[in-house]
């Protein structure tokens, strides 16, 4: 009995160094590198800029995550973090090893309409400028209009939600305007704002305003009325009810609607400024298709959704900061 012990002892460190192996960072790796290596290697059927720079970081990636397969009992959390990505990174070096193969080496999809992964690089380094100052211009104009709208519909919400005579005056306008899509408002908005950019602002602004208006009316008038007779109790006021109970009660419901109206700030974005602005995103995907430039309306379309991703980040973090004392209720 104690010899097997002693074997199972002398066997952990064995398997907990085999388990250390980030086997799916070193599967990615090979892909990455294989991937490398059909750029490099194969001929490309046209000439395409690029391919030698795009070939180098393939190939620098598939090492780096060689090496953090290899290295998970030195590197603990890099081999965890690697672990965890290895699936994604793996489908996403066959998908560039497919794409570059269906376009820059057999040119089985048809031209402009299809560009190989180094035109995208091509975009970036030789086009930054202009591209750059869309997303600058893009990134002002959705940030002024969000923040517009998500404050007057935290406002209208509380207050729809805490006095029946507001709500009596402001429901039926709500019920109204609200589920009308903000383009539709676009000739109206045109013609009254003094500019293009204002008029933008305020699509994006009403965009926002009404899903957050009605989550933040959800969530004041869905507030357990024995927090207010507790309040009530111990000498709170009305404005303490409604700055210290209902609006932290109904935060989960107001940040619902701040996502919401996120996304839909997004669509009436690329709209507006594909009609009035100057500079922008939807701007430059508009001139991007009238120069049949494709792989320049690809880029954009990229930037424009590593953008919003990055924006829903940065709120999720607003949430879980802001909601901290809720820690553990949450489910999303």
């Amino acid at each position: 009995m104690s010899s097997l012990a002693d074997a199972q002892v002398v066997r952990r460190p064995h398997v907990r160094a085999t388990r250390s192996i980030g086997w799916g960072g070193i599967l990615a790796g090979l892909l990455w590198l294989g991937a490398a290596t059909l750029t490099a290697l194969w001929p490309n059927a046209d000439d395409w800029a690029y391919t030698d720079g795009l070939a180098a970081a393939e190939a620098m990636l598939g090492a780096g995550l060689l090496l953090s397969g290899g290295l998970g009992e030195r590197l603990p959390r890099l081999s965890a973090r690697t672990r965890g990505l290895a699936p994604w990174l793996g489908l996403l070096a066959a998908v560039f090893g497919a794409w570059e193969l269906a376009t820059a080496k057999l040119e089985l999809l048809p031209r402009p309409f299809f560009a190989p992964p180094q035109a995208f690089i091509e975009v970036y380094l030789d086009d930054w400028p202009r591209l750059g100052d869309s997303v600058l211009h893009s990134l002002w104009l959705l940030t002024t209009g969000y923040l517009i709208g998500a404050l007057g519909g935290f406002i209208t919400g509380v207050a729809i939600g805490w006095s029946r005579v507001v709500g009596y005056w402001v429901h039926p306008v709500l019920r109204l305007v609200g589920p009308l899509p903000a383009t539709a408002w676009l000739p109206l908005a045109f013609f009254v704002f003094p500019s293009s950019w204002s008029a933008s602002t305020f699509l994006i602004a009403l965009a926002t305003g009404f899903p957050v208006t009605v989550l933040t009316w959800s969530g004041i008038a869905g507030v357990n009325s024995a927090y207010y007779d507790i309040a009530r109790t111990l000498g709170a006021n009305e404005r303490f009810l409604v700055l210290k109970v209902a609006i932290p009660a109904a935060l989960p419901h107001v940040f619902v609607g701040l996502f919401m109206g996120l996304g839909a700030s997004f669509s009436v974005l690329v709209v507006a400024e594909m009609l009035g602005v100057k500079s922008g995103l939807g701007w430059y995907l508009q001139w991007a298709q009238g120069w049949a430039a494709y792989a320049n309306m690809y880029a954009a379309l990229l930037l424009m959704a590593l953008m919003c991703s990055g924006l829903i980040t940065l709120l999720f973090r607003v949430r879980d900061r802001a909601l901290a004392w809720q820690k553990g209720l949450l489910r999303w």
